[in-house]
């Protein structure tokens, strides 16, 4: 089984911490999150792990180095130093390394979770829809939307009320998103008919790409969906913890949860 990692992101919302050390390289219980995240997947038979880099991307590659004779676990880097690509564009770019034919794995460096990512591939090859979204019943900014069959309809916001269907469905369930993917390499495919870019406002009134080969794996999930099923698996009684925010490193409220996670895949 093969995986990708997304830590090329720039910490913004954990600054001043990221101004000299890329997110992916921040401790939570004294390990970085990075370390983290391959351990986890090394703890369910993953392998072989590409990780993209670019916001101090050379930290991240040496760190790597040390990580490939600490664990047995093949890593591997997709640089995007001079490009950061987004979710979807750094899938792409790393579309290279998944040539087996398998379905693969895609998450984040920035979570710490003790979803039983066997169960939810198992899951995913039972039904084999394009892709596999780990979901959760918790309070967040944004949720997915799925029909009661648990097929991504669409997206809501639940900030400003914004709602995107891929299709039209009477009140859809909403779960937030665990950023943790189960794939089909037929993926690649349907990106490159699909390809999204991040569209800004032009004077003429022109839908432009602010960069081509740059878009988020949630919109292109939003655009496959109709089409080809894309399935959410529920994990409400697993733990999950996020990392993106700066408050979060450090939260008393958190630590039985980290101390749970860590003694379970360290």
């Amino acid at each position: 089984m093969k995986a990708m990692i997304l830590a090329a992101g720039k910490g913004t919302r954990m600054r001043p911490l990221t101004d000299l050390k890329p997110k992916a390289l921040l401790e939570v219980a004294g390990v970085p999150l990075l370390e983290h995240t391959i351990m986890y997947l090394q703890h369910y038979g993953v392998k072989e792990i590409i990780v993209n880099v670019h916001h101090h991307a050379e930290q991240v590659i040496d760190f790597i180095k040390g990580i490939r004779s600490k664990h047995d676990v093949e890593v591997s880097v997709s640089d995007e130093s001079d490009q950061l690509l987004d979710t979807g564009g750094g899938l792409v770019k790393a579309s290279w390394y998944f040539n087996d034919g398998l379905p693969f794995i895609l998450t984040a460096c920035d979570v710490m979770t003790d979803l039983d990512l066997s169960a939810m591939y198992a899951d995913h090859l039972k039904k084999r829809p394009v892709a596999t979204l780990a979901v959760k019943q918790r309070k967040s900014t944004r949720d997915l939307l799925f029909d009661d069959d648990y097929r991504l309809c669409g997206w809501r916001n639940n900030v400003n009320g914004d709602v995107r269907m891929a299709f039209n469905v009477d009140n859809p369930i909403g779960l937030a998103f665990s950023t943790v993917h189960v794939i089909e390499p037929e993926i690649f495919k349907l990106l490159d008919q699909e390809r999204v870019g991040r569209p800004h406002a032009h004077p003429a009134g022109l839908s432009l790409q602010t960069k081509p080969g740059v878009f988020s794996m949630t919109e292109a999930y939003l655009k496959i969906a109709g089409d080809h099923p894309v399935m959410g698996y529920v994990h409400d009684d697993s733990q999950w913890l996020e990392f993106g925010r700066i408050e979060n490193l450090n939260n008393p409220e958190t630590r039985d949860i980290i101390q749970e996670i860590y003694t379970k895949y360290h």
